[in-house]
């Protein structure tokens, strides 16, 4: 159990030091250097009017009515993603009907063979190859 206490004064003791430098102090942005109504520079950019806010949001509703422009450009999206998902499954179906087309040539060619082996090995002389 000293052990816990050893750690638990180590981390106090830190604590006090860290509250306790002149660091700590210069953390915090004093209010006096600007007013957050009217901000300077690259914030200007950022934020934006109460009013042009809540203007924002009362039209950018989830109810609210898209665009033309909007509708069409999702539109096309959709039918470029339909497109490009069918390119990829004609693909696969292509490349599986050539592979499922070898496999078979394939079968066939040792069937043919085989069979070639057992007509010459039981051929008789009496009839000729066919």
């Amino acid at each position: 159990m000293s052990w816990t206490y050893a750690t638990l004064l180590a981390l106090l003791t830190v604590l006090l030091a860290l509250s306790w430098s002149p660091e700590a102090e210069s953390a915090y942005v004093p209010s006096s250097t600007g007013s957050a109504k009217d901000p300077q520079g690259p914030l200007k950019k950022i934020f934006m009017k109460e009013a042009d806010a809540s203007n924002f949001f009362r039209r950018r509703t989830r109810r609210g009515a898209k665009s033309q422009d909007e509708i069409n450009a999702e539109q096309r999206q959709i039918l470029a993603a339909d497109e490009r998902r069918r390119e990829f499954h004609e693909q696969n179906r292509n490349e599986f009907e050539n592979y499922a087309e070898e496999e078979n040539d394939e079968q066939d060619e040792k069937t043919r063979e085989s069979t070639e082996q057992w007509r010459e090995y039981h051929y008789d002389g009496m009839h000729p190859p066919q």
